[in-house]
């Protein structure tokens, strides 16, 4: 066994590797750019080998300085954790040729099986079900285009080294083909180093499930069941679930030993997945092959009780699987919610910055840890204060519950959901929030277009109804009198003139446009800790011990427990409330009635008028910028090009027009709404 590995990666998964290194005895070398200096894989590991500025082209994808850190500290093997090098084959057949090991498939088998093309083409030879598509590399956008009129509509090109939806579009018609091309090009070379792209039939309706694979170096390989991820977005998972509420039994173990002949053709050593596409009808093909450790391994890991790191590390040293296919085990329910730092409520926008706040829900099972089950796990790379940079993915943690079926699963990751504080930047937990109350998710009743049929037009505040809207105003109007008698309960005031708390308010509850809708609350304190709040007709009684400047309410309204969270000064108003429950958010005042009978007569002050400007949505790095002063451009027109969290994403003309001045320069660092292109009146 080793004494001791390197991780060439960060974030979330060079913590989770650290956990099982630990736990087995083996010391870790981490590894870190400039951006990555104080992050927590850094303070994790035993030593840590700066490598590089922060940009992952220049330290996270450079094969020499990172084997360099190996010698350097003595390391004898790598683990790649996923993304960046990790099924790059010239990186791991280097690692062999230097004397050290990869944490890994062997290099002909990523050779065979990670590189996209090369693994339809062994999948058809091997009898295989594969989807209509071109699989040789295509050279110009004309071209993709012409393919893709042969394929029919709609396709998918995608690119030959991509993973995690980079580098992927789908496309309906030429014009999408043509653009979608040049994208997925130049993403697949600024994150893989490899601009190979192909085209595919895509096919409407399917459901991405994926089958978990285990070999060793003696000829042994198993799957460990399947995962559904068929809820994503842009192509990009969302919540993952094991086992899947779809398949059956007979498809479950058809799929299994298909993947599981598969690696053996390529004689697979170490973890990997084979995702497949099914259909209604169960029917199902080999999408392709992923030679590394995927993202959602724990809702595996949960069903079956085992490590897959520690089994990774343990075929790398040569053992031997420690166990049979038959002794496999399928138990409870597992889902995963990927925590992302993206603005839900503005299309999704990369959100970067500092966390102000970060308080994950009380965890009851750990990463390497196969005895406590049946609980909550939050698998992160952050801690409170850190920084979210722009130059890596989006991804914050992932939260996953065990629960003894589905039902249960989905009620625990609701309540985990509840508990989980981010602040400074913005997440999609709200969104997760109302994907879990959808109830076709419930139902098990979705597929891979689930999200883009049932939130075609983004995602807003409204789209999460609550099941009692009354309880949140409740909850402001307690929050709000439980400041208020802190504030009564200060010494040294005038005596004859202190400060009395009242029991009538009115709580004024704000939106985006600016409206306002006035509705009354009474708050009478019984006893310490327990208040009886009326409003609109019902009554509630809240007991909490919850504190001024905690983020999270905990308590029991009329003997339910529930879990609240709670922020003041929302925006740029200081004496707004931000009241969140179950995916819904509350922006509210809480005034008393005569300072509501005053406010109701304030006017209305409208926003600017920004529409003769080009925004940009997201902070970023404004790679592009497609026009000129004076030049005409219609609706539609590609204008500018921001990269942010490794994703390419371009900004269009919104109406017809002609560019009076362009406000930022090519290179240059954006903030959210700062102006690139001014149009003339």
């Amino acid at each position: 066994m080793f004494t001791k590995i390197l991780i060439a990666n960060r974030g979330e998964i060079a913590c989770r590797v650290i956990a099982t290194a630990k736990k087995m005895g083996i010391a870790t070398v981490a590894v870190y750019s400039d951006a990555d200096r104080d992050a927590r894989h850094v303070q994790l590991a035993d030593e840590a080998v700066h490598i590089g500025p922060a940009p992952s082209r220049e330290s996270y994808l450079q094969a020499d300085r990172i084997i360099a850190a190996c010698k350097q500290t003595g390391a004898q093997a790598i683990h790649p954790g996923y993304g960046f090098l990790s099924e790059n084959e010239a990186f791991a057949r280097r690692v062999e040729e230097e004397g050290l090991v990869f944490i890994g498939p062997k290099h002909h088998s990523i050779a065979a099986m990670g590189d996209k093309i090369a693994s339809k083409k062994l999948a058809k030879e091997a009898r295989v079900n594969t989807i209509p598509g071109w699989n040789d590399a295509i050279d110009s956008a004309e071209r993709a285009v012409e393919i893709s009129k042969d394929i029919g509509y709609p396709v998918m090109i995608k690119a030959s080294a991509g993973g995690g939806g980079k580098g992927l579009r789908v496309a309906y018609d030429d014009k999408e083909a043509f653009e979608g091309f040049s994208s997925c090009r130049n993403e697949a070379r600024n994150s893989f180093g490899d601009d190979r792209v192909f085209i595919e039939k895509f096919v409407e309706e399917p459901r991405h499930i994926e089958i978990q694979v285990l070999g060793d170096a003696h000829g042994n390989v198993v799957y460990l069941n399947e995962r559904e991820c068929s809820i994503q977005r842009r192509h990009q998972k969302v919540i993952e679930e094991a086992p899947s509420p779809f398949i059956s039994d007979a498809t479950r173990k058809a799929m299994g030993e298909q993947a599981v002949a598969l690696a053996k053709a390529v004689q697979y050593q170490s973890a990997g997945t084979v995702e497949f596409v099914v259909g209604k009808d169960q029917s199902f093909y080999f999408l392709e092959m992923n030679t590394r450790l995927q993202v959602e391994h724990p809702v595996t890991e949960c069903i079956t009780g085992l490590d897959l790191v520690e089994l990774m590390i343990r075929v790398a040293a040569g053992e031997k699987l420690p166990f049979t296919q038959a002794e496999v085990k399928r138990e409870g329910w597992a889902i995963e919610c990927r925590i992302n730092a993206e603005d839900p409520f503005r299309s999704f926008l990369p959100s970067t910055g500092r966390l102000v706040r970060f308080q994950p829900p009380k965890a009851s099972m750990w990463a390497s840890d196969t005895e406590h089950l049946h609980g909550v796990r939050v698998d992160t790379g952050v801690g409170e204060g850190g920084e979210i940079p722009m130059y890596y993915d989006s991804m914050i943690a992932k939260l996953i519950v065990h629960g003894s079926d589905r039902r249960d699963a989905i009620a625990k990751m609701r309540e985990a959901l509840d508990g989980f504080v981010i602040r400074g930047i913005s997440s999609n937990v709200p969104f997760q929030a109302a994907l879990l109350a959808h109830p076709k998710f419930v139902a098990g009743d979705f597929n891979t277009g689930f999200i883009a049929e049932h939130y075609a037009g983004g995602f807003r505040a409204e789209d999460v109804p609550h099941d009692d809207p009354d309880f949140l105003v409740a909850l402001a109007a307690w929050a709000n009198r439980r400041a208020l008698k802190r504030s009564a309960g200060i010494s040294g005031q005038l005596r004859g003139h202190e400060f009395k708390v009242g029991e009538d308010f009115v709580v004024v509850k704000l939106d985006a446009a600016g409206r306002h809708q006035y509705q009354p609350a009474t708050v009478r304190d019984t006893e310490p800790g327990t208040s009886v709040v009326e409003t609109n007709g019902r009554r509630y009684t809240l007991a909490s011990s919850w504190h001024l400047g905690g983020a999270r309410i905990r308590g029991t309204v009329d003997g339910r427990a529930f879990m609240a969270q709670v922020e003041r000064g929302v925006g740029k108003n200081p004496l707004a409330l931000r009241i969140a429950h179950q995916g819904t958010r509350l922006d509210a005042m809480v005034l008393t009635p005569r300072s509501a009978e005053l406010h109701a007569l304030m006017p209305f002050k409208a926003p600017p008028d920004l529409s003769r400007f080009l925004l940009s949505p997201m902070p970023g790095l404004l790679v592009d910028v497609a026009v000129q002063p004076g030049q005409r451009v219609q609706a539609g027109e590609r204008i500018a090009v921001i990269e942010a969290m490794k994703m390419e994403n371009v900004l269009f003309a919104a109406a017809d027009g002609v560019v009076g001045k362009v406000l930022a320069a090519r290179g240059e660092s954006l903030a959210v709404d700062q102006p690139i292109v001014e149009f003339e009146k």
